[in-house]
């Protein structure tokens, strides 16, 4: 999620345009009958398992780096976080690439299809990658991506054309490995997931000039979630039966954003949080029309909420910091700006890992409240 300082100059010219948004909010709707993860995972062969036995435990993961397991380690980009302290609580504390202390929500949610506790998110860029890990699954996403192609190129990493292409690519290997018939079952019954739209308005929109001159804010949200449509089109077209789309988080409440805001760090940056949550009900509304045109079974992840909730309740959750990261001094640091720096001793009591992204805890409380949204059907 590819910030830089400028974003301080354009919040009192965005603000009353921000405002003007709100008007045209939608409640966000919460699931009705979702299951808990426990008894997820206690389904019988006719339920969940059942179904991840006859293929569903396929993971195909496109995004940025909310989802990015290392695929910009094989990019000549700079928005990477292959050194330390980043992966300080993976496996032998190994620096991955992905922007967290250990693990992303996708890393728990493929260990929950595979039924193995030790297993973890491939990048399809990782030439380390064998045969045998492709009908598992793979992540196509790329740290500074988003939507918008601008948005990609601006930080020289995949844009989601690209990832379109790697996913064909994919496909290829896949049939030579097991052959035309079992690809495509393994397509058929694969969860797909999208992660994007940060990096569109805090850096391609709030920074940038260019579509800032285009669009109002509300207009680039409305091109945004074209772009989403066509991506999830062409996904469908491509075989996706089951498809999980992650919302925005509460963006004001980053510690970078609450760094830089006339708040000075104490409060999250209302107007930052308002454009990522009339973003996600527009997102909402046109997952519902796809998903009824397509006959596509969707999921919508309302992160902002979860987050909302953590931030603004942090016992609940188990957590005793909310208002910086846990890299360096926790209000500014992120990707390059963190590397080789400190960290604090107990991760597991912080929202945030770095400025920017969440910890391994709280992607692991993503994790649980996406399974939780699960219902039976979904995987049938």
């Amino acid at each position: 999620m590819v910030v830089i300082i400028k974003v301080a100059i354009a919040m009192v010219a965005l603000a009353l345009e921000i405002m003007s948004v709100l008007l045209i909010l939608v409640p966000m709707p919460v699931p009705s009958h979702g299951l808990d993860v426990d008894e997820l995972r206690n389904l019988t062969a006719a339920g969940i398992r059942g179904t991840i036995a006859a293929g569903a435990g396929c993971l195909l993961v496109f995004g940025d780096s909310s989802v990015d397991p290392g695929n910009n380690n094989h990019l000549a980009t700079s928005t990477k976080s292959n050194f330390p302290p980043y992966g300080l609580d993976f496996t032998n504390r190994r620096p991955t690439g992905r922007f967290s202390n250990g693990m992303l929500t996708t890393d728990f949610i493929a260990r929950f299809l595979w039924g193995n506790e030790s297993i973890e998110m491939l990048a399809f860029l990782d030439p380390n990658l064998k045969e045998a890990d492709l009908p598992n699954g793979v992540s196509f996403a790329s740290a500074g991506s988003g939507y918008d192609e601008l948005t990609a190129n601006l930080s020289s990493v995949l844009s989601m054309s690209r990832q379109l292409e790697y996913f064909l690519h994919y496909k290829l290997q896949l049939r030579r490995f097991v052959g035309n018939k079992k690809a495509e079952e393994i397509i058929d019954n694969a969860l797909f997931v999208i992660s994007l739209g940060s990096n569109d308005l805090l850096q391609n929109y709030f920074i940038e000039p260019d579509r800032q001159k285009q669009y109002t804010l509300p207009r680039y949200q409305d091109f945004l979630v074209t772009s989403m449509a066509r991506t999830i089109r062409e996904l469908h077209r491509q075989g996706a039966k089951r498809l999980v789309v992650v919302g925005l988080p509460p963006l004001g409440c980053m510690p970078f954003i609450r760094t830089i805001s006339i708040a000075n760090g104490s409060q999250c940056a209302e107007s930052f949080n308002e454009a990522a949550y009339s973003f996600n009900s527009k997102i909402q509304r046109k997952l519902s029309t796809i998903a009824a045109s397509l006959n596509l079974k969707t999921l919508y992840a309302d992160v902002y909420a979860v987050m909302h909730r953590a931030i603004h309740n942090p016992a609940d959750y188990g957590f005793t910091e909310t208002l910086k990261g846990c890299c360096g001094s926790g209000t500014y640091e992120y990707g390059e700006t963190c590397r080789g720096l400190s960290a604090c001793a107990d991760r597991s009591k912080y929202v945030f890992w770095d400025a920017i992204h969440p910890s391994e805890s709280m992607y692991k409380i993503l994790a649980d409240e996406i399974l939780k949204s699960v219902t039976q059907d979904f995987f049938l």
